[in-house]
């Protein structure tokens, strides 16, 4: 007897699992790094233009105060306007003349073309990011401090981990007390782990000079770095409210001279260093990093410069940080949606747990605020995860798990396709008039598996009863094999020559490879 249309004979659970085996391209996997975002909308029209309205006004009858010299003579040049107190204040033309001639369309590259970040439009990327001063051990429950071993496993880590998209350094090497060797030392422990894109900040303008013969060192020359700039500065320009960090901003000026992507940062807390409303807490980062566009294209017009508006929330109870909550979710939005009304590339921090532990706490926080940043089109995701604390640590175990959580997100970040084919009723014909009454074994289904379906890596989607016959397999033990496993296998991604040639100018510290 023939088998009835479309129905496979020796389907099942065998052939399942030998589709699910098969690598796709990674043009066809249900999730990648890029993905359109943008559904989601905090803010309508008008609430937009309020917001942009606002951002103007503080800039035109606040504006910012404590410049460098150098920033002052760019500024003005650009025709900002220095005040008898001064502060410098942006005219609306002035700011809208920078917009026009800014940087729409950035590519980050990574050492590896293939993990280049086309940070554009609605295109949406997750990472990590922060400068923890701890890393999380959820076993012991201890909080240590972090090392540059730390960051160089971190990076491994994210190298192996399809959802992570860049590498951001996320927490600070305390093990290193000179400035300029710690800035030198998280260069190279981030690109001896990995070859996506990374970012780092610099402790101040004197280290820059050696840290860019560190880069060009790596790239094979100052052309190639300035060819391909697979480190991007992230420069906190501002010290919210409305003042410029002066030391920054001369770091900020020597990269962007140097041809180094910048990421803008204005984190003001709401309720501390920014206004408790949330919708002022937007006006003033808005504020502020739209007067960090001015400066970069004063300094290089359409230099490569990431929007960077980061307004974090406060517990008004206590003042402390709340990255984890509802608020902080609702201004990561609301940041996305500002960014594309300026079509500028943007990034804010979004995956932050107040929890001290990778636990259901953590998960919430972690899922509402990345599910939302990427549902907003927000392009780069920063602190997606691994961050515990309300960013003070870091933990390994929850960056593995946090892979497995973003997959979910970019499946909902990618939606849902309506085509001719994927609403076609001939499937369901063939299964329901005289197939199996189900769809198991079909051509479709097993075609679709992959492409169209996230599997977890870590996470447990067993029946209670294959749990129990499994051991019991907990979810943070599952993890921590993970992590050990990756780290086992990961490899030194410096050539023993280069690696020989860095020591020798540099002092570096010695990592173990296991």
């Amino acid at each position: 007897m023939a088998a009835p249309p479309g129905r496979r004979r020796g389907g099942g659970r065998a052939a399942r699992l030998s589709a699910r085996a098969a690598p796709l391209p990674a043009d066809l996997r249900p999730v990648r790094p890029g993905l359109d975002g943008g559904r989601y909308k905090v803010l309508d029209d008008a609430d937009v233009i309020r917001i942009h309205t606002a951002a103007l006004d503080a800039l035109e009858q606040i504006g910012l105060a404590n410049a460098p010299a150098s920033g002052v003579d760019l500024l003005t040049g650009a025709r900002a306007i220095l005040g008898p107190d001064g502060r410098l204040r942006f005219p609306r033309a002035l700011v809208e003349d920078m917009l026009a001639c800014a940087a729409k369309a950035v590519v980050l590259p990574g050492r590896d073309p293939a993990f280049d970040l086309d940070v554009s439009g609605n295109r949406v990327h997750f990472g990590t990011a922060g400068a923890a001063v701890h890393v999380v051990d959820p076993v012991t429950l201890d909080y240590r401090e972090s090392t540059t071993q730390d960051l160089y496993d971190a990076a491994r880590l994210v190298q192996a981990l399809d959802n992570v998209h860049f590498f951001q350094r996320p927490m600070v090497c305390r093990d290193i007390t000179d400035n300029f060797e710690l800035d030198t030392n998280t260069i190279y422990a981030a690109c001896a782990g990995t070859t996506k894109h990374i970012g780092t900040s610099f402790v101040g303008p004197d280290t820059l000079p050696g840290c860019l013969e560190l880069l060009y060192l790596i790239a094979g020359g100052e052309a190639a770095f300035r060819a391909r700039p697979f480190v991007s500065n992230s420069n906190c320009f501002v010290v919210p409210p409305m003042t410029f960090a002066t030391e920054s901003c001369e770091v900020m000026e020597i990269c962007v001279r140097a041809g180094m992507p910048v990421l803008l940062l204005s984190a003001g807390q709401a309720g501390a260093t920014a206004p408790a409303p949330i919708a002022t807490a937007v006006v003033q980062a808005v504020a502020e990093c739209l007067a960090g566009v001015v400066y970069v294209n004063a300094i290089c017009p359409g230099a490569p410069a990431i929007f960077g508006t980061w307004p974090f929330v406060s517990d008004l109870r206590t003042g402390a940080m709340s990255g984890g909550s509802g608020e902080q979710a609702l201004l990561t939005a609301a940041c996305a949606q500002m960014h594309k009304f300026y079509g500028l590339p943007g990034g804010a921090a979004a995956g932050i747990a107040d929890a001290k532990l990778p636990d259901m706490q953590a998960g919430w926080e972690q899922a509402i605020s990345n599910t939302m940043a990427g549902l907003s089109g927000l392009n780069m995701v920063y602190e997606a995860v691994g961050m515990h604390a309300s960013l003070l640590g870091f933990c390994m175990e929850s960056l593995v798990l946090g892979n497995d959580l973003l997959g979910q997100v970019l499946r909902c970040v990618r939606g849902i396709e309506v085509t001719d084919e994927t609403v076609s009723i001939d499937v369901m014909k063939a299964v329901c008039l005289g197939g199996p009454g189900h769809y198991l074994g079909q051509d479709q289904t097993l075609k679709l598996m992959q492409s169209e379906y996230v599997y977890p890596d870590v996470a447990n989607r067993m029946s209670p009863k294959e749990w129990v016959e499994a051991g019991q397999p907990q979810l943070l033990d599952q993890a921590r094999a993970r992590k050990e496993a990756i780290l086992a296998s990961a490899p030194h991604l410096l050539s023993r020559d280069l690696e020989t040639r860095l020591k020798s100018r540099f002092n570096l510290v010695t990592l173990s490879h296991n």
